[in-house]
């Protein structure tokens, strides 16, 4: 991985997936604290929980996803992991980045969001996407900050039968203030929280061959933001 640290200039950075065997671990307790701040932050940024898909098994780190339902001042679904800051990431000596984060994405309105609905990998694939991210930087011993990218493989597929989307670019989040990108604990300790952005096959392509100062060039000509549009064209 070329890692790119946060904050950092928006240069390359792909987050890939080497092979490393391993036994399945168990997760442990999470720390009640950090995730007491989750929730507390959730609910002061974004809103109230409507509900929250847990894990009956968890490997390495518990990853539950706690979703807010949209409102008038947040008409779309936000959803946030909860776990991913469970454990340390291993960040490289003056990254700059804190070793904790978790992750969040929104979903249109009518995006569907019941058991029944995530039978189907095409409304659950942003919920594995998240889950998938957020125990990766513990997986493979490495780390998420912004900027980095995620392919779906190599090579990387689409995540779901009817979308284009093979991977995700990790940013800060666009739609909410500036105070909302860091969790705080009782005890000091600093999580960041950054979104995933799904990504279409030339924007993977671009981000892989010419770094993201190159994607995020091409951004600038099209809207984009934590809150995933399904039928957002490609940018380039």
């Amino acid at each position: 991985m070329e890692p790119s640290a946060s904050p950092a200039p928006r240069g390359a950075g792909v987050l890939r997936h080497p092979a490393r065997d391993r036994a399945w671990e168990p997760a442990g307790a999470g720390d009640p604290d950090t995730v007491e701040a989750v929730d507390r932050h959730i609910e002061e940024h974004f809103g109230p929980v409507a509900f929250v898909w847990h894990e009956l098994a968890s490997d390495l780190v518990h990853v539950d996803v706690s979703v807010v339902a949209p409102s008038p001042e947040r008409p779309y679904y936000t959803l946030v992991t909860s776990g991913m800051s469970e454990r340390p990431m291993t960040v490289p000596a003056g990254a700059g980045s804190s070793p904790y984060a978790e992750l969040m994405m929104c979903l249109p309105a009518d995006w569907p969001m019941t058991a029944e609905a995530f039978r189907d990998e095409n409304a659950y694939w942003p919920i594995r996407l998240l889950k998938m991210v957020a125990r990766l930087p513990h997986e493979y011993e490495t780390w998420v900050a912004e900027w980095h990218s995620v392919p779906n493989g190599d090579p990387a597929q689409p995540y779901a039968s009817d979308t284009p989307f093979v991977g995700a670019l990790v940013t800060p989040m666009i739609r909410t203030g500036l105070e909302a990108r860091t969790i705080t604990t009782a005890t000091g300790q600093q999580v960041s929280l950054l979104a995933l952005v799904p990504l279409h096959p030339a924007e993977m392509r671009l981000k892989l061959t010419a770094g993201t100062d190159a994607l995020l060039d091409a951004f600038d000509a099209i809207t984009v933001s934590e809150l995933f549009d399904p039928a957002r064209p490609s940018s380039v």
